[in-house]
């Protein structure tokens, strides 16, 4: 789809009842997905009285948050696409899927969602710290960066395979939220110990906020931002075009 797709939209849209209703879902969805993931690390260090991260807190991290998005997506789906997320929201701007407008609206309800959430988080665990997003030891920003760009890659190339694409209508678009989840998981376990595995600028900000910690946190920004890109340029732009392989009829393979 060429870049003439993208679309700015009205000014209209900003009092929208339906882009409204669609903000609102992905407030709702991002403060579950935020309280449930960041509540799995501040369970994880009120269980080990703040010890250090261990194998089997990454696996615990990367369930809560393959559970918690696969719900947050499929509750928003119907009503806003269950975005969840700035980059997916960038993401799907750039292939011509969302206005700029409506897009804004979604990034300001991400964000509000994230920061609540935590802001939940902290009072209902009586003022226990919610940390922010970091670096491990030994890991520059850059290779953070490199790590969220090809992660975020995953996760928004994902989306457009599994409920962008209409070609993916049917059973392939009823597992969208579970392959969303998934991918989200799988890459928590392969980049969770260098950088935490963000993907989401959102999930980053309202730990930020609440910690006031912004160490590297445009890191968290930049590698998934220009992760979703990549992956709507090369789905959006080149995969999806009528030359692109159609299914056989039926017919001739039964």
């Amino acid at each position: 789809m060429p870049i003439s797709s993208i679309a700015v939209g009205s000014p209209s849209e900003f009092g929208s009842a339906d882009a409204l209703r669609a903000a609102l879902a992905e407030f709702i969805s991002t403060l579950i997905f935020v309280f449930a993931g960041s509540g799995s690390g501040v369970a994880f260090a009120e269980l080990t009285d703040n010890g250090a991260t261990t194998p089997a807190g990454l696996v615990a991290a990367a369930v809560a948050h393959a559970f918690a998005l696969f719900v947050a997506v499929a509750i928003a789906a119907n009503i806003s696409g269950g975005h969840v997320n700035p980059a997916v929201t960038f993401g799907l701007f750039l292939g011509g899927n969302i206005t700029l407008i409506r897009g804004i609206l979604y990034w300001i309800a991400q964000v509000l969602g994230s920061v609540v959430a935590c802001l939940l988080l902290k009072l209902a665990t009586g003022g226990l710290t919610i940390s922010a997003f970091s670096l491990s030891t030994g890991v520059g920003a850059w290779n953070a960066v490199v790590f969220e760009i090809v992660m975020t890659f995953g996760l928004v190339y994902t989306v457009y395979a599994t409920a962008v694409d209409k070609r993916s209508a049917g059973n392939i678009s009823i597992i969208a939220p579970i392959a969303i989840g998934f991918i989200v998981g799988a890459n928590i376990l392969a980049g969770g110990a260098f950088d935490g595995a963000s993907m989401n600028p959102a999930v980053s900000f309202g730990p930020a906020v609440v910690s006031w910690s912004w160490a590297s946190h445009w890191v968290y920004w930049l590698g998934p931002l220009l992760g979703a890109a990549i992956a709507a340029i090369i789905y959006d732009w080149i995969l999806i075009a009528p030359t692109t392989h159609e299914p056989l009829p039926t017919t001739d393979y039964s």
